[in-house]
């Protein structure tokens, strides 16, 4: 197949990725305004979409730590193909179509890195991987970063607590810097995991020979990656919405405001630092913390416990994906057809399976409780909602 050809296909295959990208963590950001009545469900996936798209401009550590980190480059140039890294994204798209379908929020970042590692352990062997890069960049951030943000979160929740105890005014006032603090969240988003699909697409044009090694994203590849993560935010991913407003804790006011704060936090160090960090792990990890803040017996830790499970297992199985996918592409032409047509029968099932189960704007908020303004008067846990997740 002639390279202009697949190098064109693979950048339309990545847009497609940020686009689900987009619309898979918008819960980050948006869930627990949302759960809150801070923001109505349509505003808010609107104010994230922009905010992701300002956020998308502002920084390319992360892209170049995927471009230029991740895998070695052999004597003659980088060892991944873009017929690879064609197989990586069919992995990392399946996944998280499969994972928005059961509401999980599992990371996005981390089914990219399974997607890529895996058809490039096929294609080029283990040893086109750089660990010390897996490890320093992306493992260890995935450890670190939602224990820290739970534990900020937790501290955070206490003193937002302490202040509003008994005082609805006060209350009333977190809800309305949770709009402050979420759209933060969804700058640092920007900040962060469009910066994923640049590296890709950067990486594929210098895998391809369109540019040159060691360099940083362009501009056009900025702006349409940008453009792409900002749609997918503004559909709404909104049974994910219901998972982190709903499923985890019953989210009060300062409970929200304390978890976005830290979200945003943890988020924009690691983008400075150009850790390729799992924003829906930080998210999670920090609604967890709020819900701790107030009550041990506040967290459902069933919920949390298939979020954990998914958080462990999304980057091996989409590499297991991913293999499979390089495995058939390796046929040829043929193969990459085969590949792309297995891809796209998968989405339209799960698309076309999620109509029997809508979940959208109009009724994304039905099954998360309504939370008093006096924090002390919140109820625990809530069956129906327990089981609907």
């Amino acid at each position: 197949m002639d390279i202009t050809l697949i190098v064109a296909l693979v950048i339309v295959l990545a847009l497609f990725f940020d686009f689900t990208n987009g619309f898979h963590d918008t819960a980050n950001a948006m869930a627990t305004p949302i759960a809150t009545g801070a923001l109505k469900p349509k505003v808010a996936v609107a104010i994230a979409a922009v905010l992701n798209l300002v956020g998308a401009f502002l920084s390319t550590e992360v892209a170049k730590t995927i471009s230029g980190g991740l895998i070695r480059e052999g004597e003659s140039g980088i060892q991944i193909t873009p017929v690879m890294i064609f197989a990586g994204l069919i992995g990392a798209i399946v996944w998280n179509m499969v994972t928005w379908l059961l509401g999980l929020p599992s990371s996005s970042s981390h089914a990219l890195f399974g997607g890529l590692i895996g058809a490039t352990i096929v294609g080029a062997g283990f040893g086109a991987i750089d660990g010390g890069v897996l490890l320093s960049k992306i493992v260890l951030p995935a450890l670190l970063a939602p224990a820290i943000a739970a534990v900020v979160a937790f501290t955070a929740t206490k003193i937002a607590l302490a202040i509003a105890r008994g005082s609805e005014s006060t209350t009333g006032s977190f809800r309305y810097g949770q709009i402050f603090t979420s759209s933060l969240v969804s700058l640092a988003h920007g900040t962060n995991d469009a910066q994923k699909t640049m590296g890709v697409i950067t990486l594929t044009l210098v895998a391809a020979g369109f540019q040159a090694g060691g360099t940083g994203p362009e501009f056009w590849v900025i702006a349409v990656c940008a453009l792409a993560i900002a749609l997918g935010t503004y559909m709404g991913g909104w049974r994910i919405i219901r998972t982190l407003g709903a499923g985890i804790t019953d989210v009060s006011p300062p409970q929200g405001f304390a978890a976005e704060a830290s979200t945003t936090a943890t988020i924009l160090a690691s983008s400075h630092l150009g850790f390729a960090l799992s924003t829906t792990q930080v998210a999670s990890g920090s609604v967890i913390g709020a819900g701790l803040g107030k009550d041990r017996q506040a967290v459902r830790w069933k919920v949390a416990g298939r979020i954990a499970i998914a958080w462990l297992i999304t980057l091996p199985a989409a590499a297991l994906m991913a293999a499979a996918a390089e495995l058939i592409a390796r046929i040829g032409p043929i193969g990459i057809a085969i590949d792309a047509a297995i891809g796209l029968g998968v989405i339209v099932f799960i698309f076309l399976r999620s109509r029997h189960n809508k979940v959208d704007a109009s009724n994304v908020t039905d099954l998360i409780p309504v939370v008093p303004d006096d924090p002390s008067a919140l109820s625990g846990t809530v069956e129906k909602t327990e089981k609907a997740l």
